[in-house]
């Protein structure tokens, strides 16, 4: 699997429209949390709203150990952030003694506390109900009656939900990485598990990759299995019928792709015949098996995606911004890709 087959996401809607530089700045990639639960107010972990501009949020969190004086351990956060970004993200810190230290000393020119307070608990990650992005394409172009055109049509249909490039790693080799792993090469455990995260989502892609293909990323195939939208549960198969349609349509449920692992895969009929077509070359063979051996189990991921409170506007003639909102776990890189070459 070549670094380009795994930062592959193939076109749903036809060819580009647009040509465009993307994070000129900064500024031009704004990440903003959507917090999913209120403080309790009350607690040994403090609540901080930060942001944060060009950094990831390892080395934050990093910052804010040493800010506190305790391990890196007693810092969590819900996801990860874009370093080529201005994020706003929640974390907590640890403080038994409820002794918080100045927080104006963590004032500098690429962090900001915006909010804090205290919380019973450490904050968990996919603990958000998602993320607000807000992007500045430059230099762009393409017609703008095209442009639009293709963002109305993805905010009728939505998007397939790829896993994105930094899913792979900076050289896109985290796949192969994997398969070395499995072949016997010692790794650290974080280490081991992105590698088993990338390895997983590379089959993902394919299965998604063959549906895009087919024009079948967001129909039903016989013997599909559904995911609410909103959640992780999943039902079916069942007989596809003017019920599952209606929701279908509505964005209540979505048809999903295989996350590998051992068990039986739960798809039927030509739904399971077109996901293990699609990871039946040697490499994806391997990968499977890899999986399967680290006891990862079975699992789902929607096959579609749909960005809400989806707007754009033009600040100069070659100056797009979007503004959209994405629940957890999906890239703002997958909706561009279907926009054009940024």
């Amino acid at each position: 699997m070549s670094a380009l087959d795994n930062a592959a996401t193939p076109n749903a809607f036809g060819g580009p429209v647009l040509r465009a530089r993307m994070r000129a700045t900064p500024e031009d990639f704004r990440v903003d949390e959507l917090d999913a639960f209120e403080a309790s107010g009350q607690g040994e972990h403090l609540l901080l709203t930060i942001e944060k501009r060009g950094m990831n949020t390892a080395f934050a969190a990093r910052r804010l150990a040493q800010w506190a004086g305790i391990p890196e351990m007693g810092v969590s956060y819900a996801g990860l952030k874009d370093r080529h970004a201005v994020t706003t993200q929640r974390f907590t810190v640890h403080l038994p003694k409820k002794i918080a230290p100045d927080l104006a000393a963590l004032e500098s020119d690429d962090m900001r506390v915006l909010a804090s307070t205290w919380h019973a608990r450490k904050l968990p990650r996919g603990a958000l109900a998602g993320n607000r992005f807000v992007l500045v394409l430059r230099d762009v172009e393409g017609e703008h009656a095209a442009i639009e055109g293709r963002l109305r049509a993805i905010q009728a249909r939505g998007v397939p939900n790829f896993f994105g490039e930094q899913r792979f790693g900076r050289h896109g080799d985290n796949v192969a990485q994997a398969i070395a792993m499995f072949r016997g090469r010692r790794v650290k455990r974080e280490e081991r598990t992105l590698l088993l995260s990338a390895a997983r989502s590379v089959l993902f892609n394919r299965v998604l990759a063959q549906r895009v293909a087919d024009d079948k990323w967001d129909r039903a195939l016989d013997g599909e299995v559904w995911m609410l939208d909103g959640s992780r549960s999943v039902f079916g198969p069942e007989p596809f019928d003017d019920a599952l349609a209606a929701r279908l349509a509505a964005f209540d449920i979505h048809p999903t792709g295989p996350l590998w692992g051992e068990g039986e895969l739960r798809t039927t009929g030509a739904a399971r015949e077109l996901e293990l077509a699609a990871m039946a070359d040697e490499e994806s063979l391997a990968v499977r098996a890899g999986l399967e051996d680290a006891r990862l189990k079975q699992e789902r991921r929607a096959l579609r995606l749909r960005p809400t409170q989806m707007t754009w506007e033009w600040p100069a003639h070659d100056v797009l911004q979007l503004s959209f909102e994405l629940p957890p776990g999906s890239y703002a890189t997958t909706v561009l890709e279907q926009i054009g070459e940024v």
